[in-house]
């Protein structure tokens, strides 16, 4: 029978647990073998490489888990798509004016990540967005391109104001958008000091809101932005310096991940109206920031669902350009250039992470059930009374008398009068009544409230060899949902309900919460395990993970891998960066790694000195000790 169950599972049945093909976005597919598949360009006939090519790849180069992947031919991709959707958007409406996509450095600020997003944005003059000096610094020496521009938010001193200044002496693109209203005479100052004409632009704090996750980033209550009084006291006072021509651009943020396109279209036409007449006070103006705020469909519900999106790329310029053009042209205003800020939508598609589940446990609990004589204590016997007569019309009552019948056991263990075996006997014979009433109301329409999580009490805890809170913090912090799959045995019925717990010694060191097209669901179907090793890949990580992460446990950085797409479609490694060793992170934490040796040493040496242990045992003592300072601080098999 189970041979049969096996035979009729095929690779679409895995695509409606794991929908890979709705939040892929065309990025990954599945192969005939069972794998997860990556097309690194997007479209349907381009190239593919195996998720399980790339880790025999790794394994044999040494390179142990868990491991970041960077895709660069996605990152390029999805560059390219942002840009050519807008320019798409404009030449179909008529739009007379371009479009300048800038990437928020926070978003990801891994040096190879800005590395590629310059050179991928070179041909379309994408550039970068600093929201701090040291983003500022970064950006002045990666974005050289001086038709790419550079937008400079956040808190300014006077040292961020001169770098952004000097930038402009050395014909860069560098806007200064103003936050608070204290930062203008700040920057008027600087710059008479300096010679330099400033370009500024001003933060809108708009009435409208993104929804999401992030919906206080926007409104009347927004930490950043001016208000429309202070809006029109800044022109004032510009005006009064006879400067008001060096402001160019208003710039406004909903918020990050806005699902529901119906709040970006209020977005951008309180926008526009600001922006219009700015124009009629005699700003020069010139540009429109839409900010970020491009959602990424993370659970491929295509909905306005936080952690989804009912809206693509297309839709979005097309939106934006519409809006703009008809406000623009109501007001008898020249089209203004469109600037945007997205940052998950670039580089979430490109980074995947891939972890080994290296335990699993599991609730024990016999299929047929328990005998129980006269003789057995009562409780005990009226638990396997409930079970007898458990059936699909009385679920609930069998379920109410189980639990009081458990918890008397339990109440009278403490009292001394059952014992240790009993009390197992009798919660053996619990777990497989709350077993078969999971399974009756598991297709149900309707389940009452208490019964709807006993899937979630029983599942399995598959043990994965990675941190929540180094890799994937927003999973634990504001319950994020990432999309997560195993790359291969795909073609296989996956036949456990499971959750995910990391190496961390933390309760909170788990993920319960996965991706579902209609609801959360609070298991994952996963595969036996068979003694192999079994792989599964997060995905969609490349926004915001990596910098956010922490030292939980002192577990750092994982291992980083650099993939492209080379020729027959056969993936090269293009850059390996090693993840940190247990001495880089003890030294993050202020430890001196030379006086840890020492004192180890000591110790070590005062032991032999008392005969616990032989100078032979020192040695060895020692030498396991200074190889753990070396080693990868996860799991090593």
């Amino acid at each position: 029978m189970k041979s049969n169950m096996l035979s009729r599972w095929t690779l679409e049945n895995s695509e409606e647990i794991y929908g890979v093909r709705n939040w892929g976005a065309g990025y990954f597919d599945q192969s005939p073998a069972g794998e997860i598949l990556v097309r690194p360009e997007g479209t349907p006939d381009s190239p593919t490489i195996s998720m399980m090519e790339i880790v025999r790849g790794l394994k044999a180069r040494g390179i142990g888990m868990p491991v970041l992947l960077r895709f660069a031919d996605v990152l390029a991709s999805r560059i390219a798509w942002i840009n050519r959707s807008f320019a798409k958007a404009i030449k179909e409406t008529g739009y007379q004016a371009d479009f300048r996509g800038v990437y928020p450095i926070k978003v990801n600020q891994q040096q190879q990540v800005i590395e590629d997003v310059v050179a991928y944005g070179k041909p379309f003059h994408h550039g970068l967005e600093a929201g701090s000096k040291a983003e500022l610094i970064t950006a002045l020496a990666y974005c050289n391109d001086p038709e790419a521009l550079i937008i400079c938010n956040g808190y300014k001193d006077e040292e961020f104001i001169d770098l952004a200044l000097y930038a402009l002496k050395m014909g860069l693109q560098a806007i200064m958008v103003i936050e608070m209203p204290s930062e203008l005479p700040m920057i008027i100052r600087r710059a008479r000091a300096m010679g330099v004409k400033p370009r500024l632009g001003v933060r809108a704090k708009l009435a409208a809101k993104g929804g999401g996750h992030w919906n206080e980033s926007g409104g009347d209550r927004s930490q950043f932005g001016l208000n429309a009084v202070q809006i029109i006291e800044l022109v004032d006072a510009l005006r009064a310096e006879n400067m008001l021509d060096c402001l160019e651009m208003i710039h406004y943020h909903l918020g990050s991940q806005i699902p529901n396109i119906r709040n970006i279209r209020a977005g951008i036409g309180e926008a526009s109206r600001m922006y219009v007449d700015l124009v009629k006070e005699g700003a020069r103006m010139g540009m429109l920031n839409v900010g970020g705020g491009l959602a990424v469909d993370y659970d491929g519900s295509h909905s306005n669902f936080a952690s989804s999106a009912n809206y693509k790329v297309d839709e979005y310029a097309a939106d934006i350009i519409e809006s703009v053009q008809k406000t623009a042209d109501a007001a008898g205003v020249a089209h203004p250039r469109i600037i945007s800020e997205s940052g998950r939508a670039t580089v979430a598609h490109h980074s995947v992470l891939l972890f080994d589940i290296f335990d699993v446990t599991k609730m024990s609990i016999p299929d047929e059930p328990l005998l129980v004589d006269d003789q057995a204590h009562e409780m005990i016997r009226n638990l396997a009374e409930v079970n007898r007569v458990l059936n699909t019309k009385n679920v609930q009552e069998c379920y109410h008398d189980a639990v009081f019948y458990r918890d008397e056991l339990r109440s009278l263990f403490n009292q001394s009068l059952v014992t240790l075996r009993e009390r197992a006997v009798g919660e053996r014979i619990f777990w497989q009544i709350i077993c078969r009433i999971a399974e009756e109301v598991r297709d149900r329409k309707y389940v009452p409230d208490e019964l709807q999580d006993l899937e979630t009490v029983l599942a399995d805890v598959y043990f994965g060899n990675f941190s929540v809170f180094q890799s994937l913090p927003d999973s634990w912090a504001i319950e994020q949902l990432f999309p997560i799959v195993p790359i291969h045995r795909l073609n296989e019925r996956p036949s456990r309900q499971a959750v995910l717990a990391d190496i961390t010694c933390d309760c909170d060191g788990k993920i319960d919460r996965f991706i579902d097209l209609h609801d959360v669901k609070r298991t994952l179907p996963l595969h036996e395990m068979n003694g192999e090793d079994y792989y599964l890949g997060v995905f969609l990580v490349g926004a915001y993970q990596e910098t956010l992460g922490d030292l939980h446990n002192l577990l750092g950085d994982t291992n980083v891998v650099s993939v492209r797409l080379g020729e027959n479609g056969v993936p090269e490694y293009a850059r390996e960066i090693s993840g940190d060793t247990v001495a880089e992170v003890l030294s993050y934490v202020e430890y001196d790694i030379g006086d840890m040796v020492d004192l180890m040493r000591r110790t070590a040496e005062r032991a032999v000195r008392q005969g616990l242990i032989t100078p032979e045992d020192r040695r060895a003592i020692m030498s396991a000790y200074e190889n753990g300072l070396r080693g990868y601080t996860y799991f090593e098999q």
